[in-house]
C-alpha cells in the first residue's frame, strides 16, 4: 500500500488539511501560551466549549455559532474574574469551565439522543469534516495568524514584563483580552478536529518541543506550527494505517517527538529559550 492511497478518500483529504491547518495554529498560539505560564487554559477552555456544543445541539443553532459564542463568554469571563486581585488565573478558569462543562452533562442527561454526538465532541471527528468545515478552520486561521502578528510587539513585551509594558504606554488589560478571546477562537476550531480532551495537548506539546530545539523567540514562532503541522499530517497517516483514532495519534506523535528532542538535548546540551525581547 502507498503512502498516497489514503489521499484517495475525501474523508482522509479533508482531515489531513485540518489536522495540518490546526496542528500549525495550535502549535503558533501555544507559544504564547506556554510562556505565559497559560497550558491551563486551554484545557479549561475545551471544557467551557463543551457546554456551548451541548447547548447548540439542544437548541438546534450551528456548532460555530452557539458554541462560539460561548467561547467567547466564558473567554471573557475569564479574563474579567482572573484580573480581580483576590482570584487566582487558575481559579478563574476553573470556576467557569468545571460550570460550563457541568452544564453540557446536565443537559445531555436530559436529551439521550446526544450520546453520539458526545463522542464527537470529548475526542473529535476529524473524519467526519465538510469542505465547509476546511473553509471555516482555514478562515479562522488566517485571523489569528494575522491578529497576533499585528499585536506581537506588544504581546511579547506584555508576556515577558507587563508590569514594565503597562510603564511603557502597552495596554496589558486590552491585549490579555484579545489574545484570550483569539485563543477561544483557536480552541473552539480545534475542538471539531482533536476534542474537547486532546486541545490542550496540541497547544503545549509542539511550542514545549520547539523550546528544546531553539533559543530565538522568532524561531520558535517559526518551529512550534512546524512542528504542529507535522505532528497532524503524521498521525493521520498512523491513524489510517493501524486504524486509530486521529486525535490520539496526532497527540501521541507530538509525545514521540518530545521524547526523542528531550534525548536530543540531553545528548547535545541545547538549553531552552531566553527572551531575546530587547
Amino acid at each position: 500500500m502507498s503512502l498516497l492511497d489514503p489521499f484517495a478518500y475525501e474523508f482522509f483529504r479533508n482531515g489531513f488539511i485540518a489536522a495540518v491547518i490546526v496542528g500549525a495554529l495550535c502549535g503558533f498560539v501555544g507559544v504564547y501560551v506556554v510562556l505565559r505560564r497559560m497550558s491551563y487554559i486551554g484545557h479549561g477552555l475545551s471544557h467551557a466549549i463543551f457546554g456551548g456544543a451541548v447547548l447548540s445541539y439542544v437548541m438546534n443553532v450551528n456548532f460555530y455559532f452557539g458554541a462560539g459564542l460561548w467561547a467567547m463568554l466564558a473567554a471573557v469571563l475569564i479574563h474579567t474574574i482572573s484580573h480581580r486581585r483576590w482570584v487566582g488565573a487558575d481559579a478563574a478558569i476553573g470556576v467557569v469551565t468545571t460550570s460550563s462543562f457541568a452544564l453540557g452533562v446536565a443537559l445531555i442527561s436530559t436529551h439521550r439522543s446526544f450520546t453520539r454526538n458526545i463522542e464527537a465532541a470529548l475526542f473529535g471527528n476529524i473524519l467526519g469534516i465538510t469542505r465547509s468545515d476546511l473553509w471555516v478552520v482555514l478562515a479562522v486561521a488566517v485571523l489569528v495568524f494575522a491578529v497576533l502578528f499585528m499585536i506581537r510587539r506588544q504581546l511579547l513585551f506584555a508576556t515577558f514584563d507587563p508590569e514594565v509594558a503597562s510603564a511603557y504606554g502597552v495596554a496589558t488589560g486590552t491585549i490579555d483580552l484579545l489574545f484570550v478571546l483569539l485563543l477561544a477562537i483557536t480552541v473552539l476550531v480545534s475542538t471539531q478536529i482533536l476534542g474537547v480532551t486532546l486541545v490542550a495537548a496540541a497547544m503545549v506539546i509542539p511550542p514545549v518541543i520547539a523550546r528544546y530545539l531553539t533559543q530565538k523567540f522568532q524561531a520558535l514562532l517559526i518551529v512550534s506550527p512546524l512542528i504542529g503541522a507535522l505532528c497532524g499530517a503524521v498521525g493521520m497517516f498512523v491513524s489510517f494505517f493501524l486504524d486509530i483514532s486521529s486525535a490520539a495519534t496526532i497527540v501521541l506523535t507530538a509525545a514521540a517527538i518530545f521524547i526523542g528532542v528531550v534525548v536530543f538535548r540531553s545528548a547535545s546540551g541545547v538549553k531552552p529559550i531566553e527572551s531575546d525581547i530587547h
